[in-house]
């Protein structure tokens, strides 16, 4: 499998980091690695995030990352990565 981000995955890690700059910078660094590096994970085990039946007819899943969210879609041979948000954000 392949892992591919969406542009709106990408902007979502944009947008967080920006934010995070402003608010806590010293935490801006670590946290984006560490949310471009466990979709890494998902090659070996893509199925490892809980399933979202609401996505009916795709197999869209969910992984946290301390208080991050991440959705992400199985289209084999690909992995989606959808969207993050920190999981207070109301979406």
């Amino acid at each position: 499998m392949t892992l591919k981000w969406t542009g709106k995955a990408l902007a979502d890690l944009e947008r967080l980091h920006d934010f995070l700059t402003v608010i806590n910078p010293p935490a801006v660094a670590r946290t984006v690695q560490s949310l471009t590096k466990t979709p890494t994970r998902l090659l070996a085990n893509p199925r490892i995030g809980e399933q979202l039946f609401e996505f009916d007819g795709r197999e869209v899943r969910r992984i946290i990352v301390g208080k991050y969210e991440i959705r992400y879609e199985i289209q084999d041979p690909f992995i989606y990565i959808l969207r993050l948000w920190h999981t207070r954000e109301h979406r």
